[in-house]
């Protein structure tokens, strides 16, 4: 039986165990599993895939059932509007906070969530609208037409339709063109802003957008709570919840889907059971589980730093190879300059970090189809060179130009849509993402599937037409064999080699190598120049740094030589190793 089976049956039965002759207390443990799992798959997408650490979810989940509460208890209205009205002010809070806080960075961010999740709590807690601190109470049920969920069984339907509902919208996402983005995000795992940056993505927004449906889908579990309890008051929605549910996602795998269940499982029963036990040997009342699940936290972090959840997927029949529609339509193409034709024109440009100047007014230029080296020793600015043309750098002076426009003052996202992609000296994959996942990232600029149609199923079509172009690629390079393994299981070359081909899938005018060729073996440099060999007999322009000499003079049809942050020369590869200049530069002395 496939994963997909498995996971397929187990839904099914979670569906219809209300209507099996199982105790209410498993009902009663199931509907809080299933509400703390809505909000533990907010974390996970938040936190285990975008890497931003947030305290201040319970906060989200006391808007959406004080928003329900008051609409239906002061104002007589339906729950359905109370729905409605708690995501629009959670969606109008998120995007507001989102905005002040998530362009923190380190411990900064994390703080700014106990903060707001404090704010929050102690705002509804105060207000006489809201019952202040008995909160409000004699909610009504939930219904729909004639069919009333009153019932602890029925809501139980309601708070499992939610969390399998939410489950699939969230692995739609992560296997889609803006989920492969929310993934290179993490800094700890595809290194943070700057490649997805270079594919044209907007990192800003996607943090946003992750943040936005955490916040979302903790509303829905306060509404779904609100309704089973019929009524409201301020003390599950405090800190002290907030640090738990961050607790269940690490507990149960902070990247994974079924980390959200598993966590959200075991920290319910745990803590019900702890709760009975803990004060017979203690011989007095107290909240002993905190102290319990302190030494758990350690013991996971310190054992399983992913969580439980990938240790119980080991068991778990293989989700299998997702076979790839090599045949489906190729995706939109750009056009590209003749052979010949002016390409990039960089024109005297300047860096300095306050007081050091690292690149000098350097000029040089690239016509279509050359292959030009950048060389210099160590510390004479190439890398600098190369980050101010593609970008990620801003430009202190000078002038950058690419197919007729001007680049400079521009960022990396709109330098690669206009026709510029690159590799970077320290790759750049994310490890637990495949090698066809990772190029296909480089489609993102040639496909257009936003998030809520990623979330819908929508975008099916488009993702069939983006790996195939990133087979496409990796049959061009010679790693199509490769395609289904993880990246952080490969060499060091052919990661090199996954990064050329994902630039390659963006369809670019001008392909910028950083050194690409560092800390490659001999055979794995002998591949990768046949694989640039292949990519010069094919047109493509490439603009290419590199210490190896041997290795740029067999490629280059030009070579621009730098030193000291400033332009040595520039010419032939027989006139560069003829120049006096240029062994006066890496020897120290002329010979």
């Amino acid at each position: 039986m496939k994963r997909s089976h498995l996971t397929a049956a187990a839904a099914i039965l979670l569906l219809v165990l209300p209507f099996a002759p199982v105790p209410d207390f498993w009902i009663t443990q199931l509907n809080y599993i299933g509400l703390f799992s809505l909000v533990v798959l907010g974390l996970v997408l938040l936190t285990g895939v975008g890497g931003l650490t947030s305290f201040g979810q319970a906060a989200f989940a006391g808007v959406g059932a004080y928003a329900t509460g008051y609409l239906s208890v002061v104002l007589g209205l339906s729950p359905w509007l109370g729905l409605v009205a708690g995501l629009a002010i959670t969606l109008v809070l998120a995007l507001v906070i989102g905005l002040l806080t998530l362009r923190m960075s380190g411990h900064y961010l994390p703080l700014a969530t106990i903060c707001w999740c404090l704010a929050l709590y102690f705002l509804v807690g105060n207000l006489e609208p809201l019952g202040k601190y008995d909160g409000l109470l004699g909610l009504p049920a939930v219904q729909l037409g004639d069919f009333s969920f009153q019932s602890e069984r029925r809501m139980y339907l309601l708070i499992w339709l939610a969390a399998l509902l939410a489950a699939l919208a969230v692995t739609r996402l992560l296997d889609s063109r803006p989920g492969r983005i929310m993934r290179a995000l993490n800094t700890n795992r595809g290194g943070g802003a700057t490649m997805p940056e270079a594919m044209g993505a907007s990192t800003f927004r996607y943090k946003l957008v992750m943040f936005v449906i955490a916040a979302l889908l903790a509303s829905v579990s306060g509404w779904l709570y609100a309704h089973m309890q019929r009524s409201v008051n301020p003390s599950p929605f405090g800190i002290k919840f907030g640090i738990e549910y961050l607790f269940m996602a690490v507990l149960g795998g902070i990247g994974t889907v079924g980390g959200a269940f598993t966590g959200a499982a075991l920290v319910k029963l745990a803590e019900d059971q702890l709760k009975v036990v803990l004060p017979l040997v203690f011989g007095g009342s107290g909240n002993y589980e905190i102290i319990v699940f302190g030494v758990v936290l350690v013991l996971v972090l310190r054992f399983a730093p992913d969580g439980l959840w990938p240790l119980i997927a080991r068991w778990l029949p293989g989700a299998g190879k997702r076979a790839v529609d090599e045949g489906a339509p190729a995706l939109s193409a750009r056009s590209h300059p003749e052979r010949g034709a002016p390409l990039l024109d960089v024109r005297a440009i300047r860096k300095h970090f306050g007081g050091l100047v690292a690149v000098n007014d350097i000029s040089f230029a690239i016509r279509a189809g050359d292959i030009v080296g950048l060389i210099g020793p160590n510390g004479a600015g190439k890398s600098t060179t190369f980050n101010l043309v593609s970008g990620v750098l801003p430009l202190t002076s000078g002038e950058v130009e690419l197919l007729g426009q001007r680049m400079d003052g521009r960022g990396s996202r709109d330098i690669a849509r206009a026709g510029l992609s690159r590799t970077f000296q320290h790759v750049k994959l994310v490890p637990d993402m495949t090698v066809l996942e990772n190029v296909a990232l480089g489609c993102y600029l040639r496909t257009k599937s936003g998030t809520l149609a990623a979330m819908l199923g929508l975008d099916r079509a488009e993702e069939r037409q983006a790996r195939a172009e990133a087979m496409r690629q990796l049959r061009r390079i010679g790693l199509a064999e490769q395609a289904h393994e993880l990246a952080g299981n490969l060499a060091l070359g052919p990661q090199r080699l996954v990064e050329i081909a994902r630039a390659l899938a963006s369809d670019p005018s001008l392909l910028l190598l950083d050194e690409p060729a560092a800390g490659l073996r001999h055979k794995e440099k002998e591949a990768l120049a046949e694989v640039l060999k292949q990519l010069k007999a094919e047109g493509l322009s490439l603009l290419l740094v590199e210490h190896d000499m041997d290795f740029v003079m067999k490629l280059t049809d030009r070579i621009v030589v730098m030193e000291f942050g400033r332009w040595l020369m520039e010419g032939t590869p027989a006139e560069v190793q003829a120049s006096p200049a240029v062994r006066a530069a890496y020897l120290g002395a002329d010979e």
